[in-house]
Order: structure tokens, then C-alpha cells, then sequence
């Protein structure tokens, strides 16, 4: 982990303890905080290393697919089923399941879910046979669970049973000393994977960095600072190279981050950026300043189709056209 804060020395402590036990643990955080690097560190220092780690998002899978896509199913289950498949939690038997934004799951496949983490044992879709499987979930959210149980959208028996070791992360905004390492990281992976001669930032851009709110986390971090090393001339990334942070310094997250779910707001918001972005779902994603799997959440919220699918990154025209 890359992090020298008292916040992620205790993240640290905690992941080793983790480490030398069976028992599920759910993490907690804002999107793009690293969730599923934490995961897979658990599972790493665990003594199921050299299991399989399989990672699931529930936010990213029709809901219709999603008892398929953890179970499995029979041929014949449903149309189309024409040969057996083995699902996810199956892949991991021996290994470690991570199971992100878990607070997506459906309502009807919780009980499901909570019965295997209970007897160890599933049955795919259309089968009859018991499966027993040694498989240690890892979940991830970053909603209130609480929240959703009063509002009957997540099985408080289930949430229990997941919350067994709880692993909260810190959003950056709270452990600003942690960007320098971070931020100097990012730009000797993209110096490599670009091969450009950056060796550093500037201080006034360090002090830029340093200035803002993050709202959408290291994840955020990591693409400005891609970006820089792409578009900048010269050995240090300048201030005018990090796109996109002037009119969001020592500022509260924008205020498309904040509107209500289900709004009209939020739904003209996600129009207009879909338009914006010809339906490029990074690109609209971080127009948005949310992640991928909010923005997936959203249209499905909204009930809204792209019509292109996945369309290509607009072209850039200008730097100002960067972000």
C-alpha cells in the first residue's frame, strides 16, 4: 500500500490482522479509493495466496444475470443455456470472492447469498445437486448499507453476516500528505507506459495537488496525473498541465456530485454529459466526477439506453478540451 498517514498506517495494521483469518470482511469506502487493490491485499497475505482471486462488481451486471454470474447454471435453465457453466463463486473455491459494490446485489439473491456464506454450499441455476465450496468473501461498498436496510433494499441478516471485519478507507481529501508518494507513483508508471522524460512535478504543481478536494479519490489522482504526463512538455509536470483542477480548489465536491438521486437535476446533468461525451462512458464518467459504476447505476436509475454503446473517446480539441 502507498500511503505513510496515520489513516494508512491504520489500514496497514488492519489488513495484516485480516490476513491470519478466515472470516468475511467488508470494506467501506468512496469510489475510486482503492477498494479492490485492498481486497486483493487481503487476500495476498492470507493463506490463500495461491488460491484463485476472483473479483465480481454487482453494480456492473443486469440484474436479470447476476444469479448466473455468481451461481452458475445447468443447461437448459433458461433459454439460451445450452451447456453447463460454472459461476463465480465457483471459480474461487480454494481463494478468496470479492464481491464489489454489494450493496447493488438484488434483494431476492441476498438470501441466496447469505445461505452459502452460512453452509458453504451452493446449487447453480436449474440444478439440483449441492455444491460444497471453501471460498472466503471479501465485499466492498461505498453506500450506506444502514440506509439501505431501513429502506428494505439490503437483508440486515446478510449484512451482518458480510460485516463480520469491517475495513473503512479514507478518502484522500483526509490524508493529504499521502498525495506526493501517490501522485510521484502515478507519473513513473505513465512515464514508462508513454515513454516521456518526466521526472517530477514542479512545486507550484505539488502544491496544486496538494490543494485539492478529490473528490473522486485516487482513482482521480491517477488519471490527472496521466494526463499531465501526456499533454506536458519538459523533466517536471507545470500546473497547466493538470486539467480540470483550477475551479475546484480548496472547494466543496461539484455540484453534480451532490444532487439527489433520481432528480431531474441529476438526470439533466447525465444527459447533458452524455451529449458532451458522445456516450464515451470514461469520459461521461469523469465529466460527472463519478465512477464508472456510478455511472452505470445512474442510467439504470434514469432508465436511460445509450444509443451508440460504448463510443469511442470524443477528440480532443485544445487542452481545454482534455478533461
Amino acid at each position: 500500500m502507498i500511503g505513510d498517514s496515520p489513516a494508512m498506517r491504520q489500514v496497514a495494521a488492519l489488513l495484516a490482522r485480516f490476513g491470519q483469518t478466515d472470516e468475511p470482511v467488508l470494506i467501506t469506502g468512496e469510489s475510486g479509493t482503492g477498494k479492490e487493490l485492498l481486497a486483493r491485499a487481503i487476500h495476498d497475505g492470507s493463506a490463500r495466496a495461491r488460491g484463485p482471486f476472483v473479483a465480481v462488481n454487482c453494480a456492473a451486471i443486469p440484474s436479470g444475470l447476476v444469479a448466473s454470474e455468481l451461481f452458475g447454471y445447468e443447461r437448459g435453465a433458461f433459454t439460451g443455456a445450452a451447456a453447463r457453466s460454472v459461476g463465480q463463486i465457483e471459480y474461487a473455491n480454494g481463494g478468496t470472492l470479492f464481491l464489489d459494490e454489494i450493496g447493488d446485489m438484488p434483494i431476492d439473491l441476498q438470501a441466496h447469498l447469505l445461505r452459502f456464506l452460512q453452509e458453504g454450499q451452493i446449487r447453480r441455476v436449474g440444478g439440483r445437486e449441492t455444491i460444497t465450496l471453501n471460498v472466503r468473501i471479501v465485499s466492498a461498498t461505498n453506500v450506506r448499507l444502514a440506509q439501505a436496510i431501513a429502506e428494505g433494499r439490503f437483508r440486515e441478516d446478510l449484512y451482518y453476516r458480510l460485516n463480520v471485519l469491517t475495513l473503512p478507507v479514507p478518502p484522500l481529501r483526509d490524508r493529504p500528505d499521502d498525495i506526493p508518494q501517490l501522485a510521484l507513483h502515478f507519473l513513473r508508471l505513465a512515464a514508462r507506459d508513454f515513454n516521456r522524460p518526466v521526472e517530477g512535478f514542479a512545486p507550484t504543481a505539488m502544491a496544486t495537488l496538494r490543494r485539492y478536494r478529490w473528490p473522486g479519490n485516487v482513482r482521480e489522482l491517477m488519471s490527472v496525473v496521466r494526463r499531465a504526463v501526456v499533454i506536458g512538455d519538459g523533466p517536471l509536470v507545470q500546473p497547466d498541465t493538470l486539467i480540470g483542477l483550477d475551479d475546484r480548489l480548496d472547494s466543496p465536491p461539484p455540484a453534480a456530485a451532490a444532487l439527489r438521486p433520481g432528480s431531474a437535476e441529476e438526470r439533466t446533468a447525465l444527459v447533458q454529459a452524455l451529449e458532451q461525451m458522445q456516450e464515451n462512458i470514461t469520459s461521461t464518467a469523469e465529466a460527472l466526477h463519478v465512477s464508472r459504476v456510478t455511472l452505470y447505476r445512474m442510467l439504470r436509475r434514469h432508465g436511460i439506453v445509450l444509443k451508440r454503446g460504448l463510443a469511442p473517446a470524443p477528440v480532443a480539441r485544445g487542452r481545454g478540451a482534455a478533461g
